[in-house]
């Protein structure tokens, strides 16, 4: 995977990250890149399926693969990669022009992280959903993450969610690594996510 951005997009189930992709994959192929995703599900490709029909037409369906983990995704993208990894290799020697691979799984705790063999890049989605609290509960995800998502702001208020707490809490634990507030499903912020990853690809990465 040599001159190809690997980036990981991990959080709790429901924090869209899915959501999250499908926004951000416009704007990179605007940028001049070409992408492709692995979705991981346990028994599904649910996620896979549905990043097909939100882009259709804008990525090619046969650029976004599905892997069925069979157990805890949180093994599979960070004990044992083995499986994302091949549908990685196998994604890159049917499209050679891919420099950009997204890597989606979730997880149902704060302790998810990609391990540094398949992502280059961790970004890390919280939502405000899940109350204004989580970025106090830590974790690695969290704290160690190269950039913390705050999504779903347009619901804060009805979730009695403050993000000015949230924001404040997250650079706090965080020591100054980059905090994002998104609304993924209109656009918000998204565009600033993907300078985010811009700015980590090395000169070898830039667009063709």
């Amino acid at each position: 995977m040599e001159n190809v951005l690997k980036v990981g997009v991990g959080g709790p189930v429901g924090s869209g990250k899915t959501a999250l992709i499908e926004a951000l994959v416009p704007i990179l192929l605007e940028q001049g890149h070409s992408v492709g995703v692995v979705t991981n599900d346990i028994y599904t490709v649910e996620d896979a399926d549905h990043i097909k029909r939100t882009l259709h037409g804008v990525l090619d369906p046969e650029r976004v693969v599905g892997v069925e983990t069979g157990s805890c995704p949180h093994t599979a993208v960070r004990d044992d990669p083995s499986m994302n990894l091949a549908a990685g290799a196998d994604l890159l020697e049917r499209f050679g022009d891919i420099d950009t691979l997204l890597y989606e799984s979730g997880g149902d705790n704060l302790t998810l992280t990609f391990s540094p063999v398949l992502a280059d890049v961790f970004i890390f989605v919280l939502d405000t959903a899940e109350g204004d609290k989580m970025p106090r509960k830590r974790g690695p995800g969290i704290t160690e993450s190269d950039l913390l998502v705050i999504n779903k702001v347009d619901i804060a208020p009805y979730v009695r969610a403050d993000l000015d707490v949230m924001a404040r809490d997250a650079d706090r634990v965080r020591e100054g690594r980059p905090v994002i507030l998104t609304d993924s499903l209109k656009g918000t912020g998204v565009r600033d996510v993907a300078d985010f990853v811009a700015s980590r690809r090395p000169v070898w990465g830039s667009a063709r």
